[in-house]
């Protein structure tokens, strides 16, 4: 069954509360680097290219390494949700990278390619149109994937 948009934006909304609490860990780090004075363009330009470098990075790994190893990631397991391909596969790195560009171009006008999941016949977001993937609910009774 296609997942609708508030199973979703619960389900992203854990998913960047964890997000969120790698990427400060990583900001920490770089902090350690600089003596805790902020990283920006003109104090350290190579430095501060490579911390947008590694907050990308660690982006592209959390959802790479959960969508093509279960098709969940942990807020999506939560609310048992699955991301496939169409043909129900799971996702490779390629198409974890084209889905997260995707997915941004889905939020830039407002939000606007989330909120067609409210009108599309098989409640897919431009995003999951453009890669060819969808996000699906598993029953209750399934075994999780990996399990």
């Amino acid at each position: 069954m296609p997942a609708g948009l508030p199973r979703r934006l619960a389900a992203m909304f854990y998913d960047s509360l964890l997000l969120l609490a790698i990427l400060m860990i990583a900001t920490a780090a770089f902090l350690l680097l600089t003596g805790g004075e902020a990283i920006t363009p003109t104090g350290n330009p190579a430095l501060e290219y490579l911390y947008r470098l590694v907050l990308l990075a660690l982006v592209v790994l959390f959802f790479g390494t959960f969508w093509t190893r279960r098709g969940q990631t942990l807020g999506m397991a939560t609310w048992r949700l699955r991301v496939e391909r169409v043909d129900g596969s799971l996702l490779t790195w390629g198409d974890t990278v084209m889905r997260l560009g995707a997915a941004l171009l889905s939020w830039l006008p407002l939000g606007l390619g989330y909120l067609w999941i409210l009108i599309d016949r098989d409640r897919r977001a431009w995003h999951d149109r453009l890669t060819g993937t969808r996000v699906v609910v598993l029953p209750k009774d399934s075994p999780r994937p990996g399990a």
